[in-house]
């Protein structure tokens, strides 16, 4: 990429945000920020005891993924964060207008596969349905690209690396 930009990597739970993250921001030369490190404790609670987050829940994560992001504004890097509604992603923009969105896709069955297999992580499978009810695709005017998640996390972080690449051309 010929800019630093701050890219979110985006998606419902279990298409490897925290796994692809690293490995993209690596390939950017650029820090990586755990979304899930901005989340209250209280948020943490409730998704660890399966109650999905309202909206109320969620715009202090929001705001605090955007500040990071802000900082991070003409640096560049890489942070996670589901960003499932345009809402959500409008409230990140927000905070710092330039970031780019790595939308992780998948098909379900693959996404609940990988999320089975996950050790030490506070969001159940039963949360799955909820986040594919919530999902707002990328729309055509928003910064960013939808990366499939099929294949090695090398394979993935690639295609989004690849996929950002052509952004800036």
């Amino acid at each position: 990429m010929s800019t630093p930009h701050v890219v979110v990597v985006m998606g419902v739970a279990g298409t490897g945000k925290t796994t692809i993250g690293p490995l993209l921001a690596t390939q950017l030369g650029v820090p990586y920020a755990e979304g899930d490190d901005f989340h209250p404790p209280a948020n943490i609670a409730k998704m660890s005891a399966g109650t999905p987050l309202t909206d109320d829940d969620r715009w202090p994560w929001l705001d605090a993924i955007g500040a990071w992001a802000h900082g991070r504004a003409g640096l560049g890097g890489v942070v996670s964060s589901s960003a499932l509604k345009r809402s959500y992603r409008d409230r990140l923009r927000a905070e710092a207008p330039g970031i780019v969105f790595v939308h992780l896709t998948g098909d379900r069955s693959l996404i609940e596969d990988r999320m089975s297999h996950r050790q030490g992580h506070f969001m159940p499978t039963a949360l799955l349905d909820s986040q594919f009810a919530t999902l707002q695709p990328l729309g055509a005017d928003e910064a960013g690209v939808a990366v499939d998640v099929t294949g090695t996390p090398e394979e993935i972080s690639e295609r989004a690396f690849r996929a950002l690449g052509a952004l800036d051309q």
